[in-house]
């Protein structure tokens, strides 16, 4: 006999449990990392010392976690309006990319510029360009019914393309020793420092200001409201009249809005020029963000902070424990896994059942 196993959604998950998730997930992820920590032969108390501890002990160490979460916490508030709505971009990274390319425009022509109004205009270059590559994706979903994850993975590479080709072509420092890079920015297109001493910039009130303005749009506006009917019911936002393609337009640009926002802050904060390096990975790491935040801004305020936390301890365990890269993302990788599973678990219930048997006992 054949028994099949469902899951069955509970009526009211426990709160408690739900709030605990993060935990359960760090928790698990710590100790499986232990284990292969022990067996490669790595000091497990240095290397979660350093993955998890060390980043909130020194003040510099501390404002380093807060330039990573600015923005992780901009991209996935981005992408998790889409995500609600069922419409998944992958290709975060690609934008976040041309949201450089466009901002480094304005320094690269322009680079006796002294205007105050030189950094402003970098953000909105940079916005604007990932919402056009995102822009493109929302054409051909709508156009053709084109797969959105894979084309906004594929344009993620085209991008990067485009990146190569201007750092060794047009755009590259003739002064820069033959290195894949642009000149050095001049001062007027640097992001203004929010704490003195650290290099955290104004960019992190944007990823601020981007959860408030996600929050009212989920929580608030008719069209938000659209948008979660539509990922949770589909067919009855068809009947109700909610167009898909408003919905794919609106999600793929607001994504690619906040991504290209991203990169252009990064070009203009911490790097303060175009490079290959550009490319960090900001753009995937915040799926990881707008899940383990359950796609809920605020939560996703903790959780871009978490994953902000094992980047510089990641960082710190490469050093203070010799500590591969690999096992850095693998960390980030089990903590995903370790949440997903948890919160499957806590929002169902299993239920066995003979095969041809319907759930309420009859026959199929």
């Amino acid at each position: 006999m054949t028994m099949w196993l469902d899951l069955i959604r509970r009526e009211r998950p426990s709160t408690a449990l739900m709030l605990l998730v993060p935990l359960i997930a760090v928790a698990f992820a710590a100790a499986a990392s232990a284990a292969l920590f022990t067996i490669t032969g790595k000091p497990v108390g240095a290397a979660l010392y350093a993955l998890l501890i060390e980043p909130f002990m020194t003040r510099s160490a501390f404002s380093e976690v807060l330039l990573k979460m600015g923005p992780l916490l901009l991209i996935a508030q981005g992408l998790a309006i889409g995500f609600r709505a069922q419409i998944f971009n992958i290709g975060a990274e690609g934008q976040f990319v041309l949201g450089a390319i466009f901002a480094a425009a304005i320094p690269v022509y322009f680079p006796d510029s002294t205007s105050i109004w030189l950094w402003p205009l970098m953000m909105v270059m940079g916005a604007l360009g990932g919402a056009l590559w995102a822009g493109l994706a929302a054409f051909w979903r709508v156009r053709t019914n084109a797969n959105e994850i894979l084309v906004t993975l594929m344009l993620g590479f085209v991008a990067t393309q485009l990146l190569n080709y201007l750092l060794l072509g047009p755009w590259k420092d003739p002064m820069g020793f033959n290195f894949p890079q642009t000149v050095m920015f001049q001062y007027e297109a640097m992001l203004p420092t929010l704490i003195p001493g650290t290099r955290v910039n104004v960019s992190f009130l944007f990823a601020i200001a981007a959860t408030l303005l996600a929050w009212v749009y989920v929580k608030r506006s008719f069209s938000g409201y659209q948008l979660m009917v539509g990922g949770l019911a589909p067919d009855a936002a068809s009947y109700a009249g909610f167009r898909e393609s408003r919905a794919v337009w609106i999600s793929l640009l607001i994504g690619g809005l906040a991504a290209g926002l991203a990169g252009a802050a990064e070009v203009a904060g911490p790097v303060g020029q175009l490079q290959r390096s550009i490319s960090t990975g900001y753009g995937f790491a915040a799926i990881i963000v707008a899940y383990l935040g359950g796609l809920n801004p605020l939560g996703m305020v903790f959780s871009s902070f978490l994953l902000a936390v094992i980047y510089i301890g990641g960082d710190n365990a490469m050093v203070s424990a010799e500590l591969p890269v690999a096992s850095v993302r693998l960390f980030q990788g089990l903590v995903l896994i370790a949440y997903l599973a948890a919160l499957t678990w806590i929002r169902y219930r299993v239920q066995w059942r003979k095969r041809g048997a319907t759930q309420d006992g009859g026959r199929a």
